[in-house]
């Protein structure tokens, strides 16, 4: 963790200016007396304005770090196009943000991010090289669309502009991540699924779903497309107009003809869908997948051929932060990245930026059944207890190395996102 911020500030501002800690301790009875107390409590206390979408804004989170530092999260929950209008138009409206890497693009050009500076952050060079190189277990991954290499430096503290080689300053401090896949009702399908064309399949008509957030789903659609052999694409990420068109066609045909039996836009909505046996095959995100299972009801992040589709999110300071919220900033990033948050998402099926402190707050057996991909030795269960898999049974994509080193392409915005927005909505609207 980084240096705490002193409960104690040797300089008290107003009224008590000048006071020596020494002087301060050493008066205590005068100032209780004096009824300047409350002021000086009122300075310890430090809220940070977290502005996020609600999936990374877990309640046990915020309550394990006030317990640890005494400093307030309070959450600013919002979508995530909510996120990034937020950071472009109303910087002063939050102390600090959880957004996604590929959203940086539109955010870092207004200048109202500040360079998280890595000197200030103990566990920086523990960070996954997934992030910083682009690599899992020394192997090159996929980076069609916004990997996270190509965004996560700046050139300086005060940069308008991404640096194509590491400085000392990264736009966002990665939070989560994971790569996405589609989710099966394997009980309902009864055969192997290995490919993204499946979705398109006439063999489940009117039982699939895709995710309807444009920039997410339309890259869904793009794994469908390739893996049909439709089209091959020269980036899923940053398709041309000519490309985005031959996407939404194929979806308009395949929406035409019955194959969708929704179009879906929030978590709740895709675990309710498959809970209830509605849709067997759909784009979803891995904790959805837990959150159907924890239903008792089967449920399979389905392992494709083709690879992943992945995101990632991270921690971003407003460039106007100062002074002791910038302080506690930075100490709620260093305490996030020092194992206890990290175990607690790991837990959930995502993926934590520092991967040998996560680890040292796990069981044995949690790690490898989580990040190793072994049998589990005995029930694994989430951060409230409840069972997400039994005994003997494996996770879904194997270790995080097979898993993050199966990714095809990462979440991103096109230069063409205006375009692409307006065609999705006729598909949407077809």
């Amino acid at each position: 963790m980084s240096e705490s911020i002193d409960s104690t500030p040797s300089n008290v501002a107003g009224p008590l200016g000048g006071l020596q800690r020494r002087a301060l301790l050493q008066g205590t009875a005068g100032i209780l007396a004096s009824g300047i107390a409350p002021f000086v409590h009122a300075q310890e206390k430090i809220t940070l304005r977290y502005l996020g979408t609600a999936v990374n804004q877990d309640k046990a989170i915020a309550e394990k770090f006030k317990a640890d530092t005494g400093i307030t999260i309070q959450y600013v929950a919002v979508t995530t196009d909510d996120v990034t209008k937020r950071a472009v138009t109303a910087p002063n409206s939050f102390d600090l943000i959880d957004t996604e890497y590929f959203s940086l693009k539109k955010i870092v050009p207004t200048g109202n991010l500040k360079g998280i500076d890595t000197k200030k952050i103990k566990n920086a060079d523990k960070i996954t090289t997934l992030f910083t190189k682009g690599e899992v277990g020394g192997k090159k991954v996929g980076d069609q669309g916004t990997a996270p290499k190509k965004v996560i430096y700046l050139e300086g503290e005060k940069s308008k502009v991404f640096s194509a080689t590491p400085t000392q300053f990264m736009s966002l401090i990665p939070t989560v991540y994971n790569a996405d896949t589609l989710g099966i009702r394997p009980d309902l399908i009864k055969r192997p699924i290995e490919s993204w064309a499946e979705l398109l399949n006439p063999e489940f008509k009117g039982k699939t779903a895709i995710l309807n957030i444009p920039s997410i789903g339309i890259m869904d659609a793009a794994m469908v497309v390739e893996a049909k052999g439709i089209h091959k694409y020269a980036d899923k990420g940053n398709m041309t107009k000519a490309e985005i068109d031959l996407t939404i066609k194929t979806l308009i045909e395949a929406k035409k003809a019955g194959q969708f039996r929704a179009l879906w836009k929030d978590f709740n909505e895709s675990v309710n869908l498959m809970a209830s046996g509605e849709v067997v095959i759909q784009s979803m995100w891995s904790p959805a997948v837990t959150a159907v299972r924890t239903k008792g009801i089967a449920c399979t992040f389905q392992p494709l051929k083709e690879g992943y589709r992945a995101w990632a999110a991270g921690f971003g300071l407003p460039a106007t932060l100062s002074g002791r919220k910038l302080d506690g900033a930075y100490e709620f990033i260093n305490w996030f990245l020092d194992g206890w948050a990290g175990a607690y998402l790991n837990r959930q099926g995502y993926y934590s930026a520092v991967l040998d402190t996560a680890k040292s707050k796990m069981e044995a057996y949690e790690w490898a059944y989580w990040m190793e991909g072994k049998p589990a030795a005995q029930d694994i269960k989430s951060p409230t207890g409840d069972v997400l898999a039994k005994t003997g049974s494996v996770r879904d994509g194997g270790s995080y190395e097979t898993r993050m080193g199966g990714i095809a392409c990462w979440n991103a915005v096109m230069d063409e996102n205006e375009y692409m927005v307006r065609k999705w909505n006729e598909f949407v609207a077809a």
